[in-house]
């Protein structure tokens, strides 16, 4: 069983899932139409109910085939019960210099939220493998390529406001990745049990990628 983090997996579908809020009875479902259309990382919020069961189960039931992470983790607290649901990554909103420091050095890719130049530096240097471009949604592609001009080694990943439509603008001016989150887990389509839609959603966005890296 391949219980760490697959960078292959991760650039082969440079897209993170962030599910926050999914009622845990739809989780299973909804992994298996995400994997079956292609995508392979999905976060699961630590402030979602559930959270610990939810990544945990999906843990055990996609190893080596989906990358199963933890999100909005702001505490040592957060950190820790998220590896004791064998989460593969982490993802913060924040800098916590103790969490980053402890993903480091036990090996765990960590994506730490950061917006500025200097908090993307700063954690950065922490030796945090990829930055959460945090909140992305007001911030121009061209906010990518300004910023990697001068650190030109920093790898970010755009997440907030990132859709269909503008996803591969930002990977176009330099982002190694992207985090979505409803425009990947509909509410209505969710409460509607209409997981064909669902479906029809990831493989939108799986076909628009490969079309990207493709040209």
């Amino acid at each position: 069983m391949n219980k760490s983090f697959s960078f292959d997996l991760f650039n082969r579908m440079p897209i993170v899932g962030i599910m926050r809020n999914i009622p845990s009875q739809y989780i299973h479902t909804i992994a298996e139409k995400y994997y079956s259309a292609g995508l392979t990382c999905l976060e699961i919020t630590m402030n979602s109910p559930d959270a610990e069961k939810s990544i945990a189960l999906l843990a055990e039931l996609y190893p080596g085939k989906l990358n199963i992470g933890a999100g909005t983790v702001c505490s040592m607290n957060d950190l820790e019960k998220a590896l004791a649901a064998n989460a593969r990554f982490i993802v913060t909103p924040i800098i916590n210099e103790e969490v980053i420091k402890t993903c480091v050095s036990e090996n765990i890719p960590i994506f730490p939220g950061a917006y500025t130049p200097s908090e993307i530096y700063r954690a950065w240097s922490l030796g945090a493998p990829m930055i959460k471009l945090f909140p992305a949604g007001d911030l121009k592609p061209t906010y990518i390529k300004e910023v990697l001009a001068p650190l030109s080694d920093v790898h970010l990943m755009p997440t907030g406001g990132i859709n269909l439509d503008n996803f591969t603008n930002y990977l176009e001016l330099g982002a190694r990745g992207v985090g979505v989150g409803s425009q990947l887990f509909p509410k209505a389509a969710i409460e509607a049990e209409d997981w064909d839609a669902l479906g029809t959603v990831y493989t939108q966005f799986v076909n628009k990628y490969r079309a990207f890296v493709a040209k």
